[in-house]
């Protein structure tokens, strides 16, 4: 078929109008008084055919930068990863691409096992023994980790550290500001969380939140946080993490985090302009019936056959609404099951693999940027993001780039004062050393 959508035909109308009864398109306005009637025109455009208006909205695609004709560097939360081909052909299964909430478990096994898998796969990497079929992203997991914590220990204060990502950290102020939450941050120090100045704020606080990876690629040192916080009673644990960099490094809850938040974006799911992406949230199993959103569980039938359907859902539609900890009313399957399958094309040690040349890559630049004689702003250990000092307008530099080919890294001059003229750069597995060396090269010559 040329055409994807067909509009109905006047047949159809005629057939549609004859069963309600009228004659005319016009007597279904009938009551409406003829004086506010509008009888002019829409000043509109001339509606084009398919085939015009595809090309021109192609032609306006074409403006944009993408990491398919541009060599991206680009980073801070949305990443050019490597996508299985496998990913879109499931994805692009009907069952699949037009299914909703799974309420129903007996016409919902596919998409209920595909959640389960999920969930198993982010409680393997983060260490936690449950996690939520996703939500709608890293930021808004995280909010809903913070006030979580606020309702489970009966405490106002919440810590985070500045090297989480700043729009994250605005999330939990617009979440903390609904349940009258005072949020504290926490200064950064050569690039990770100032843990002297954390250890001051820490009496009578709910919860402290860490990054780790942080928002400078820079790996927090989770066993100190998690030394400070013995002794803290109640104070819960929580930490935002890259699940790609868990592939190689240890997982938060080998150091006691009580909730491990994220975005899976870097699995399966393109940049598409900053969404939709796909939040997950895991944690430990005393909380298992406070998580947000909604859990699938494995079963039984009256047969014996294994089964699952949705359990556990702690929002007020399910529950009642003094007791719901949570609004979200839904999750991102179709996200999700990209996540799934990416992960099970990729295997454990394709996982691993593809982190180990994340780390790798990512100190090769780091290298080559040292030699062509620029300052790296951080030098503690990091994965796969790095921060350098361009002592130039990081916009300008971009778009000089951008002319060359590249999408250059994210301008920290943004977010922070003391970070103008510093770029936040990106190395992923995708980058060949080729592309690593030219950029360098034409980032020298700007910067020159």
């Amino acid at each position: 078929m040329t055409y994807r959508y067909l509009p109905m035909t006047d047949q159809d109308k005629e057939a549609m109008l004859s069963s309600i009864g009228v004659t005319s398109t016009e007597e279904l306005f009938a009551d409406i008084p003829e004086e506010i009637r509008y009888r002019q025109q829409l000043p509109l455009k001339k509606a084009p055919s398919e085939p015009e208006l595809w090309n021109e909205l192609a032609a306006l695609a074409e403006k944009n930068s993408n990491t398919k004709q541009n060599v991206s560097f680009l980073g801070a939360g949305v990443y050019d990863h490597y996508i299985p081909s496998i990913v879109n052909h499931v994805l692009s299964r009907s069952e699949f691409y037009t299914a909703y909430t799974p309420y129903q478990p007996e016409i919902s096994q596919g998409e209920l096992q595909a959640i389960f898998e999920f969930q198993t796969m982010i409680s393997e990497l983060t260490g936690m023994e449950v996690s939520n079929s996703s939500m709608y992203d890293g930021g808004t997991a995280l909010a809903e980790a913070v006030t979580l914590s606020a309702g489970h220990t009966k405490r106002k204060k919440i810590l985070v550290s500045k090297t989480t990502h700043p729009q994250s950290i605005e999330v939990i102020h617009t979440y903390a500001k609904g349940q009258g939450l005072q949020v504290i941050e926490i200064d950064e120090k050569d690039g990770l969380t100032d843990l002297a100045a954390l250890e001051q704020e820490l009496e009578d606080t709910a919860s402290v939140v860490i990054s780790y990876p942080n928002f400078y690629g820079q790996i927090e040192p989770l066993k100190e946080v998690q030394t400070l916080l013995h002794n803290q009673n109640k104070t819960m644990f929580i930490v935002s993490s890259n699940p790609l960099s868990l592939g190689y490094l240890a997982p938060p809850g080998d150091f006691g985090a009580d909730i491990v938040v994220g975005d899976t974006q870097v699995f399966g799911i393109p940049g598409q302009f900053g969404g939709p992406h796909c939040g997950y949230f895991a944690t430990t199993g005393k909380l298992m019936r406070k998580v947000p959103g909604r859990l699938v569980g494995q079963t039984k039938d009256e047969e014996g056959r294994r089964g699952f359907v949705l359990t556990l859902q702690a929002r007020e539609q399910h529950i009642r609404r003094d007791k719901a900890t949570s609004n979200i009313c839904s999750n991102q399957a179709l996200n999700a099951l990209a996540t799934s399958v990416a992960l099970t094309a990729l295997g454990k040690q394709g996982l691993k693999e593809m982190a180990y040349q994340n780390m790798q890559k990512a100190r090769y630049a780091y290298k080559t940027l040292q030699a062509a004689g620029f300052e790296m702003r951080f030098t503690g250990p990091f994965f796969n993001e790095i921060v350098v000092d361009c002592k130039h307008s990081v916009t300008h530099i971009n778009r000089i780039l951008q002319q060359k080919g590249f999408i250059g890294g994210f301008d920290l001059g943004l977010v922070s004062s003391q970070l103008e003229g510093c770029m936040l750069v990106a190395i992923t597995e995708l980058r060949s050393k080729q592309e690593i060396d030219s950029f360098v090269t034409e980032l020298r010559d700007v910067h020159v």
